[in-house]
């Protein structure tokens, strides 16, 4: 009997021990838990050009977000400039010198997506790619903290497509020579890039789908730029104005460059007769202002903020090792690896 009453003593004391110390753990795991969040996440933002419009967009959603979480998230930008070297350089710096917790990536070139994964996958750091598509989806997969927030640029297309295909049905004046046959421009973005490549051609067939005839009378590479879009406009004006029936741009800036030159030559300035269809992608407000006053025919919306608020949502899910898509309506697309935000039409 004297035994059974030292055994249960000693196992008393062994329980209260065990608790004692399981306490002590979980007030030092609470304690680090705290101290982790009441430090703000540093997050390093590298844009492949802050002049571009949409992306400029971008940077504002994102320094919204950290208006909303003040003391706890800290956006660092940094400017490609639109050349990769530049980038890397940039890229090269935050690695070695500055304490990062996340980095959302826009690349200038996305030929070099695995070379730059692998220098971030090197300091285990979370990543999120976003709005370039990359041109290797498998340097993503090679990491499992890094994702890509993009579109599907083949959609951008068929909804400008069937933006022209409706107004060629409804406008006769548009067939300006009475062929039967759609005559445009083609303003692309960059030669080799997936986006640019999508939204061409599937703009293109969208229109031939829905029984049209084209004919391309000019494919002109303007690198996104509103500038470079009305130059070589101007220059291709002036030789084919009286064949141009239609512009079809790869994005907003160029569609806007393409319309300032049309109104200097008399177009698009509201009289029906002398009216030229253009359609631009990323529904930019002055590109959405140009279509509610009957300038500009049509955009595809591609929402800066909703981009914005996911790579956020997402990158916030890496760093407190929850899932990725956590409290996010959108789901992977078959690489497991992309999220693809949907486009819209804007027609006024």
């Amino acid at each position: 009997m004297k035994i059974s009453k030292r055994i249960v003593a000693i196992l008393q004391a062994l329980v209260i021990m065990v608790l004692i110390v399981l306490s002590y753990n979980k007030i030092q795991v609470n304690a680090k838990v705290f101290s982790f969040r009441q430090k703000p996440i540093k997050i390093a933002v590298f844009l492949y050009n802050s002049n571009d419009t949409y992306i400029s967009l971008v940077g504002e959603g994102f320094k919204e977000i950290q208006k909303e979480n003040q003391d706890k998230v800290e956006f660092i930008f940094y400017d490609g400039k639109n050349d990769q070297s530049t980038q890397n350089d940039s890229i090269d710096k935050v690695l070695e010198n500055e304490n990062v917790d996340l980095i959302f990536l826009n690349l200038v070139d996305t030929k070099v997506t695995g070379k730059i994964i692998n220098k971030i996958k090197a300091k285990n750091i979370p990543v999120i790619l976003f709005n370039r598509e990359p041109a290797d989806i498998d340097s993503i997969k090679s990491y499992n903290k890094a994702f890509f927030v993009g579109t599907d640029a083949r959609e951008a297309g068929i909804i400008q497509g069937k933006i022209l295909a409706n107004e060629w049905k409804s406008n006769k004046n548009i067939d300006r020579n009475k062929d039967g046959i759609m005559q445009y421009v083609m303003l692309m973005g960059e030669r080799d890039n997936t986006e640019a490549i999508d939204r061409t051609r599937y703009s293109v067939s969208t229109i031939n789908s829905q029984g049209i005839q084209t004919q391309e009378i000019a494919l002109k590479i303007c690198d996104w730029n509103r500038d470079t879009a009305r130059n070589v406009m101007d220059s291709l004006f002036s030789i084919n104005g009286n064949r141009i029936e239609v512009i079809i741009s790869n994005n907003d800036e160029m569609a806007i460059g393409a319309i300032e030159v049309l109104q200097k030559y008399g177009y698009n300035k509201g009289d029906k007769e002398m009216y030229i269809p253009v359609v631009g992608v990323d529904a930019i407000p002055e590109a959405r202002k140009l279509v509610d006053e009957g300038i500009m025919t049509g955009t595809v919306i591609q929402n800066p903020n909703t981009m914005a608020k996911v790579v956020y949502d997402m990158g916030m899910n890496l760093v407190y090792e929850r899932k990725p898509l956590d409290g996010i309506q959108y789901d992977f697309d078959q690489t497991g690896v992309a999220v693809r935000l949907p486009y819209g039409e804007y027609t006024g």
